[in-house]
């Protein structure tokens, strides 16, 4: 489950190193190509809100399955795409379909006794981040070298392949709540209004995310503007760096496992926000953006698995719809923080991003000790 969601999560940024290729295809402008990356978070966004509450009224083994297969086709229309627009139209259309991970991360909740469920947690989650991580890695190496076409091909095939894989592997899981889909949709906003510990978590993984995406969006701009000029092989390397946060996960999951309390959150936030002075002081240098790499990924992974057992611990018949409501935020937390990163990028450079960074960070902090249950959640 973990590598499928590795696998399946990567769909979303094959394209990000191979947009100077996409542009000389379609002859297109950086604004223009900028509506790829775009419709693909907007169409994961929806995905969210409309495909993953699904989890909780249908069959979810069925569910994980067609929604692979799904991907694997859209993917194919990115491969076949004669025209920018299609291209955008069909980048959409892998963003709606590649929610299997929020799928499977609910579904490995589910099966987990409670006792292990933040281990069980950190595990899928571990493999979702390095999908994430290596992705652009992976993209680089293989679009350089055979072209941008033959790494949505290659996905493609990744995809078909796993729901052969999940198909026989998996067992089978009921619908927990077999709400009509209307109803399914406005309980959304009853998890909301009823569940307190909902609504901070989601809140302190928006703001983590906002802070992690902020120096993700403009990380290649820096790299580009330092005496060197590093490209985007270089600042794909990073991601690889960036592995040794993601596989602490299952460490930070066990620790939720045994604590309930906000301690896990406020040190793991602490480490975001000590990332970002990592990098305000030290990143001129490479080794020292990669020890805040380090620093950004550890935090910011351990913050959202402690959310996330903390989260499906609340009703176990709505987990699929309680990690709607909390990735739905935590999306609009993260395209905020890419927003005001490119904003701040532009105004202050560097330094900019950073505070950016640290304040969303702090932030978070403040959120946890003024709303924050100062004892164990049951």
């Amino acid at each position: 489950m973990a590598a499928a969601a590795g696998l399946s999560v990567a769909n979303l940024y094959y394209h990000q190193p191979l947009l100077g290729d996409i542009g000389q295809t379609f002859q297109a402008s950086d604004r223009a190509l900028g509506l790829i990356p775009a419709f693909s978070q907007v169409g994961y966004a929806l995905g969210l809100l409309l495909v993953v509450p699904l989890g909780d009224s249908l069959e979810r083994r069925r569910v994980i399955v067609v929604m692979t297969a799904l991907v694997s086709l859209a993917l194919m229309g990115v491969a076949l795409s004669p025209s920018l627009p299609w291209m955008v139209v069909a980048s959409g259309l892998v963003g709606v379909t590649t929610v299997v991970p929020q799928l499977l991360v609910p579904f490995a909740a589910h099966l987990a006794p409670a006792e292990q469920r933040g281990r069980v947690v950190g595990t899928v989650m571990s493999g979702l981040l390095i999908g994430i991580l290596l992705s652009r890695t992976a993209s680089g190496f293989l679009g350089v070298r055979f072209g941008w076409r033959v790494m949505f091909w290659i996905a493609a095939a990744l995809m078909l392949l796993l729901v052969g894989v999940l198909r026989f592997s998996l067992p089978s899981q009921h619908a927990s709540s077999p709400l009509p889909y209307p109803a399914l949709l406005r309980s959304l906003v009853d998890l909301v209004r009823e569940e307190p510990l909902l609504r901070l978590h989601s809140v302190l993984g928006a703001l983590t995310f906002g802070g992690f995406s902020a120096f993700w969006a403009t990380l290649a701009l820096y790299l580009h503007s330092l005496p060197r000029h590093y490209g985007a092989q270089v600042a794909g390397l990073f991601g690889a760096v960036g592995v040794a946060g993601a596989v602490a996960a299952p460490l930070v999951g066990r620790y939720a496992d045994v604590r309930g309390d906000r301690r896990i959150n406020a040190i793991a936030i602490g480490v975001l926000l000590l990332s970002f002075v990592v990098l305000g002081v030290l990143g001129r240098w490479l080794w020292g953006i990669a020890l805040g790499v380090i620093l950004l990924d550890l935090g910011a992974q351990a913050n959202h698995i402690s959310n996330q057992t903390r989260v499906y611990s609340l009703r176990p018949e709505a987990r699929n719809r309680l990690n709607t409501v909390y990735m739905v935020t935590y999306f609009a937390g993260g395209a905020t923080g890419a927003w005001l990163g490119s904003l701040a990028w532009s105004h202050w450079g560097w330094s900019g991003v950073c505070v950016v960074g640290g304040a969303m960070a702090l932030t978070g902090l403040i959120v946890l000790g003024l709303f924050g249950p100062r004892s164990p959640a049951k």
